[in-house]
C-alpha cells in the first residue's frame, strides 16, 4: 500500500465523515478506500476508526494520527508546491487584499521584494479594514490577522502578530509607572476599538491565569497610526502590534509597559477562496510569506 495515499483517504474519510463521501471526492472505489484504512490499522496495530450504523468516529488512537496526518500531508504539499513554482515565471494578475495598517507597513515592502523576483507578474493591492467577501469581490487571496470565522475559505497560517503596551516617555514623568495591571484602572488608557478586547484588556503571566482590566480613558480609536501618535506625544497608555511600535521604542520615544505580562497574539493567514484550487502566483507568494514572518520578524 501507498502509505501516503492511505493517509489522505484517512483524512478524506474523516474530513467527509463517511466511507462512501470520500471515495466520491477521491474518485476510487469504496472497498479501496476500506482496505487502505484496514492496512492503516493494521500496520499501526491500533484502531482508528469506530464503525456503525451511525457513522464513524475516531478512537483516541485515530484522533491523534489524524492530527499528524494533516501536518505530514501539509508539508508534503508545500514542499511540491516550493518546487513547482520555484523556478517558473509568474505572470498576469494577483488580487491581493489587507489591513490598512498592516498592508502598509508590512505587507508592501515584503511584496515589492516578491515583485523584483517576477518582474512579469501584475499586483493589484487594495488595504482596507472593514471585513470583505473575497469571493464576491474577486480577491485571488487576502492576508489577515485573527483567527479564521469562514470554514468555506481555505486558509494557510502565516505566523503571528504579537502586541506590545506602550506609554511615551514624557507622560510617564511625575507618574508612577504600572507594575501590575490593576494599576493600569489609574492610568489614561487609550484604546484600540477593532481587537484586543476593546476597553477590555487581558493581561496573562506565566503560572498565573489570564486577567481582564477594564480600562479608561480619553481616546478610542479604530486606527493605529493614531493610537501611536497620541502615545508619542504623551497622551497616555495604549497596546499597539508590536511591528508598528518598534521604530518608536527604538528611538526612545516611547517605552514598554508591564514586560512581564503576555498579551494575546493576533494569528496571521493567507486566506483564499477555494481551499482546493490556488493558483500558482497565489501559492508561490505565499510561500515567500512564511519564512519573512519566523523569529521577531517585527523589528
Amino acid at each position: 500500500m501507498d502509505h501516503l495515499a492511505s493517509m489522505r483517504i484517512l483524512t478524506r474519510v474523516v474530513e467527509l465523515g463517511s466511507f462512501s463521501r470520500a471515495a466520491c471526492d477521491m474518485q476510487i472505489s469504496q472497498s479501496t478506500a476500506t482496505k487502505h484504512i484496514v492496512w492503516l490499522e493494521t500496520h499501526l496495530g491500533a484502531r482508528l476508526l469506530n464503525r456503525n450504523t451511525r457513522g464513524i468516529s475516531l478512537t483516541e488512537e485515530g484522533s491523534v494520527y489524524y492530527e499528524r496526518c494533516k501536518t505530514v500531508l501539509k508539508e508534503v504539499d508545500d514542499a511540491a508546491i516550493h518546487i513547482r513554482t520555484r523556478n517558473q515565471a509568474l505572470s498576469g494578475t494577483l488580487r491581493l487584499s489587507t489591513s490598512i495598517a498592516f498592508g502598509r507597513n508590512v505587507i508592501s515592502p515584503m511584496l515589492i521584494e516578491f515583485m523584483r523576483e517576477h518582474p512579469d507578474l501584475k499586483v493589484d493591492m487594495t488595504c482596507e479594514d472593514a471585513y470583505i467577501d473575497i469571493v464576491a469581490r474577486g480577491f485571488d487571496a487576502a492576508v489577515r490577522l485573527g483567527r479564521l470565522v469562514d470554514s468555506s475559505l481555505g486558509g494557510r497560517y502565516i505566523g503571528s502578530n504579537p502586541w506590545v503596551m506602550i506609554a511615551g516617555t514624557g507622560y510617564l514623568d511625575g507618574r508612577n509607572r504600572p507594575r501590575s495591571p490593576n494599576e493600569l484602572l489609574k492610568h489614561n488608557c487609550l484604546v484600540y476599538s477593532s481587537v484586543q478586547g476593546d476597553a477590555v484588556w487581558q493581561l496573562s503571566r506565566q503560572g498565573s491565569e489570564t486577567c481582564s482590566i477594564v480600562v479608561h480613558g480619553s481616546l478610542r480609536s479604530n486606527n493605529l497610526s493614531t493610537l501611536l501618535s497620541a502615545v508619542q506625544s504623551n497622551l497616555g497608555i495604549a497596546i499597539v502590534p508590536r511591528y508598528l511600535a518598534s521604530p518608536a521604542l527604538k528611538s526612545g520615544k516611547v517605552v514598554p509597559i508591564l514586560e512581564d505580562y503576555a498579551l494575546p497574539e493576533q494569528e496571521i493567514h493567507a486566506v483564499l477562496p477555494s481551499p482546493k484550487f490556488v493558483p500558482q502566483r497565489v501559492a508561490a507568494l505565499i510561500n515567500f510569506l512564511i519564512p519573512r514572518f519566523k523569529g521577531p520578524w517585527w523589528k
